[in-house]
């Protein structure tokens, strides 16, 4: 039988996503241009944005330009994703941990895509989280060796990425901007090395190298038949690492 508490979670849950949603569009419209709280301003008008512009995902003010596709997105993703966090939450830490661990990789997940960027200030929130997190999950020992393992290794292929990319323009003649990993990429890698501590560390980068190798294997594909192939186009890794690391979440 539901009691009257286990009522007021399920009503509130929608409420929950929707709100969720609400901070993750703000967030992502402003930490990239200002990398603090601030306010939101339409980014064709100027125009202040206030709450309820976000809540209802009202059009401009000023100049009437309507949200964007991935405003949307987002809010109903969030809505969803509480949705299912509320049904099967995570069994090592619940619905309320794991709530606002997953608002920060979204976070990441959402800003790396728009912008192909991992902030600083945004990592420096994720270790905040991630510390407490990782030292009540996984003990001192394995949270230190994840730190290590997670930034070593990302760090290594970093550096390979560099070299290779120096490598290929002298074979080129010709100057390469993108790289395969920004140095956001290894910061992000050890802070989900402090999160999930070792062995899982390991068995996220693996995760994500093989989902990160198959999606831009059929991206590559799909441009190819487009005719519209551009090598060394850089795609955002971040996303992989963040799916990775929820399903390890999920097992813990």
């Amino acid at each position: 039988m539901i009691g009257p508490l286990d009522v007021t979670f399920i009503l509130a849950v929608p409420v929950i996503g929707w709100l969720a949603g609400a901070l993750l569009n703000y967030l992502a419209d402003v930490l990239p241009q200002t990398r603090k709280f601030s306010p939101a301003t339409c980014h064709q008008c100027e125009a202040r944005r206030t709450a309820l512009d976000f809540l209802f995902l009202r059009r401009c003010s000023g100049c009437q330009t309507p949200r964007t596709m991935r405003a949307w997105i987002v809010m109903l993703a969030a809505l969803a994703g509480v949705v299912i966090l509320a049904i099967i939450p995570p069994p090592a830490v619940g619905f309320w941990i794991s709530l606002v661990i997953f608002l920060y990789l979204a976070m990441v997940f959402i800003i790396d895509v728009e912008h192909r960027a991992i902030l600083h200030e945004v990592s420096i929130v994720g270790v905040l989280i991630a510390i407490p997190f990782g030292l009540w999950l996984n003990g001192w020992e394995k949270t230190l060796i994840g730190l290590l393992v997670g930034g070593g290794v990302m760090l290594g292929l970093y550096y390979f990425g560099i070299l290779f990319n120096r490598w290929m323009a002298k074979r080129r003649g010709q100057e390469i901007d993108e790289v395969a990993l920004g140095f956001g990429d290894v910061i992000l890698s050890a802070v989900l090395g402090i999160m999930l501590g070792w062995p899982r560390i390991f068995v996220c980068l693996f995760t994500a190298i093989l989902l990160g190798g198959l999606i831009s294997g059929l991206y590559i594909l799909v441009m190819l038949l487009r005719k519209r192939y551009q090598a060394f186009t850089a795609i955002p890794y971040a996303p992989f690492l963040v799916i990775a690391a929820v399903i390890l979440i999920y097992m813990a």
